[in-house]
């Protein structure tokens, strides 16, 4: 099933989750997605290596698994950056070949030393992949790309996904909801019309969240900080009022506009489990 079509019938709710680190564990796998799977989500993504380097078939692998064991529809992450023609191809080729039909079409990031390859956009890779039978989504960011010398170069580059074939979108993480807000009606307004679901990951810790500003660039409402300084000295009640302001977050975001609740689970069905407790 293409991504695209559940969402002309609901607002899903998916998760994301990344291959085991270090050797690949099937079993540590599919002992993380036995609970996963239990909570039905709409469908599950499975993220690429860092900078997309090094088992690049693990992910469609592990989609393949999700989908043809587990029943559950599901969405290989592909990136380009440090890839050529034929590495896309060969990339594209196992995706099918695991029986998945949605592919998360990213930019990915620059691997240490190396340059830029053939792929200089995500729009580039979704115009190169161009096929029936895959359902390609994109990447969106409501406070702006990090790299983006301009505000209206992600809305230049967002219709640019959306003309290359993109039939949903997959917003980087926020923590204030007003902000995505605002980034849907300007983007509403600059004729982008494909569904928009949002990614949400609960806070868990200081170093989680100091990772997060630094690499996507997102601001911090007073709540959060509050809460933080709260539990500074506290990591489980910490994780605890994370988790429960990503469901009230949640909550907001479907009942105001989102097409869809994207959660990043990091490998731990616990999360996704309060945050579904919490919604129900």
């Amino acid at each position: 099933m293409f991504i695209s079509d559940i969402f002309k019938n609901k607002k899903p709710i998916s998760f994301e989750i990344f291959p085991p680190k270090g050797e690949l564990s099937l079993e540590s796998f599919r002992e993380t997605m036995i609970p996963l799977a239990k909570l039905s989500p709409d469908y599950i993504s499975v993220t690429c290596s860092a900078g997309g380097t090094g088992h690049r078939d693990r992910t469609a692998m592990l989609a393949g698994i999700i989908k043809n064991e587990f029943g559950i529809e599901a969405c290989a992450h592909l990136t380009c950056i440090n890839s050529d023609e034929k590495r896309i191809i060969e990339d594209v080729e196992c995706i099918k070949a695991n029986g998945i039909e949605n592919i998360l079409a990213l930019r990915g990031d620059i691997s240490p030393g190396g340059v830029p390859g053939e792929f200089r956009h995500a729009s580039d890779l979704m115009k190169f992949i161009d096929d029936d039978e895959l359902c390609l989504g994109g990447a969106c960011y409501p406070e702006g790309h990090v790299e983006s010398q301009k505000p209206d170069d992600d809305l230049i580059h967002l219709y640019g996904k959306q003309q290359a074939g993109a039939k949903f979108l997959v917003t980087q993480l926020f923590f204030e909801n007003e902000r995505f807000y605002r980034f849907l009606e300007k983007i509403r307004k600059a004729g982008i019309t494909i569904p928009v679901t949002t990614g949400v990951m609960p806070i868990l810790g200081k170093s989680q969240i100091s990772r997060m500003i630094f690499m996507c660039g997102a601001s911090l409402p007073s709540e959060i900080i509050r809460i933080l300084n709260r539990y500074e000295n506290d990591p489980d009640s910490l994780c605890k009022a994370g988790i429960d302001y990503a469901a009230r977050q949640i909550e907001d975001l479907l009942k105001n506009g989102a097409d869809g609740a994207h959660i990043y689970t990091m490998n731990r069905p616990e999360i996704a489990t309060s945050i579904l407790e919490y919604l129900k």
